[in-house]
């Protein structure tokens, strides 16, 4: 006898999606509310990003371009949130900033709210927008642009000239 998540992965094989089989634990683990909205996310973002490698990544589903992460779900305590790591630079309505660097999140409470349209044109600014997380700890917390538009350039211009700063000030305070 195979259980759900056995059935849940072969559905997806035979449409030639590979999904990682703890992020359909993940997804099962969730309440009956919650796993909807995780269920579509999973199918939005598994065919936005066909190539993107998923796993459980602190917790929580998330996919990699090349070890980059650039999108990822998580259940919070009243909600879904759908977390794009360089989405505050898309310049599109609908994600909201996250933290202190690029992450913008949008957060829903029931699968009818998710706009299938709206991820799939964020899911493909996030292929092409992209920030350097996979080697931020190794720049001690600075972010630089992996790919973009113009607009994203003049950002990483900023953020350089702004850690520059930030560096030479602690230098003088030593």
């Amino acid at each position: 006898m195979r259980n759900s998540v056995g059935l849940c992965f072969e559905a997806y094989f035979k449409k030639g999606i590979i999904v990682d089989k703890e992020i359909l634990k993940y997804n099962r683990a969730c309440t009956t509310e919650n796993r909807a909205i995780c269920d579509q996310l999973l199918a939005e973002i598994s065919a936005g990003l066909p190539e993107a490698e998923s796993k459980l990544w602190h917790g929580s589903p998330v996919w990699f371009l090349e070890g980059n992460p650039i999108v990822g779900y998580h259940v919070l305590k009243n909600c879904v949130r759908l977390l794009f790591w360089s989405g505050q630079s898309f310049a599109e309505k609908g994600l909201q900033p996250e933290g202190k660097f690029k992450a913008a999140e949008v957060r829903f409470t029931e699968a009818a709210q998710i706009n299938s349209k709206d991820v799939q044109k964020w899911l493909k600014k996030s292929r092409k927008i992209q920030w350097d997380y996979k080697n931020i700890v190794k720049r001690k917390g600075e972010l630089l642009l992996l790919s973009g538009d113009a607009g994203s350039k003049q950002e990483a211009v900023k953020s350089a000239t702004k850690t520059a700063a930030k560096t030479k000030a602690k230098s003088k305070t030593k």
